[in-house]
């Protein structure tokens, strides 16, 4: 046997490992929603972990085979994925811009990101997020200049662009509270 078909052979999991790389799939996919990259990411650090002297081919085909058995069950889906995590983050008063990057960085492709996008309204995540902090109509007390740079600072490092901060910041309690209204 020559030296290349004992790294060949050597790189090869067994069935044992295959069988272990699509139980850690299901494991980790019943108890949190994943993009295919969060799941290869987490399988291939596990069996690097698990499996000393692991060959990084091995460990590459582990992680493939989490994610076409997370397909196969229906578990991943990015696009659902990206439509999930942006419709929770704008509830929680993330802005489009950071939403992006959020989703681009659990490997999200571009296209879904922008169609998961398509829903968020970052007029109605800018209030949400004035009200998680008290800023603008939702102050107790009148601002000073300090606080109010302090205000559009703070809506500006997370992603809201100067025009819409300066709206949001100076709006009245009653517009703002009938944007978080839901439609009827």
């Amino acid at each position: 046997m020559d030296d290349d078909e004992s790294r060949e052979q050597n790189t090869q999991p067994t069935p044992r490992m295959l069988a272990w790389a699509r139980n850690s799939a299901a494991y980790r996919l019943a108890r949190r929603m994943m993009s295919r990259q969060e799941l290869m990411q987490a399988v291939s650090r596990k069996a690097r972990q698990k499996y000393e002297d692991i060959a990084p081919e091995t460990v590459e085909i582990l992680a493939q085979e989490a994610v076409r058995f997370g397909e196969t069950m229906g578990a991943i889906d990015d696009q659902a994925y990206a439509d999930v995590k942006s419709q929770s983050a704008a509830r929680n008063g993330k802005s489009r811009r950071a939403i992006a990057q959020t989703l681009a960085r659990k490997g999200i492709e571009k296209e879904l990101v922008t169609a998961a996008l398509e829903e968020v309204d970052d007029v109605l995540a800018a209030v949400r997020f004035a009200r998680k902090r008290g800023y603008g109509p939702f102050r107790r007390k009148e601002a000073d200049q300090r606080q109010l740079t302090r205000e559009l600072s703070s809506l500006a490092r997370n992603g809201f662009g100067f025009a819409l901060a300066q709206r949001v910041v100076e709006m009245d309690q009653q517009e703002a509270e009938d944007l978080l209204l839901p439609p009827l």
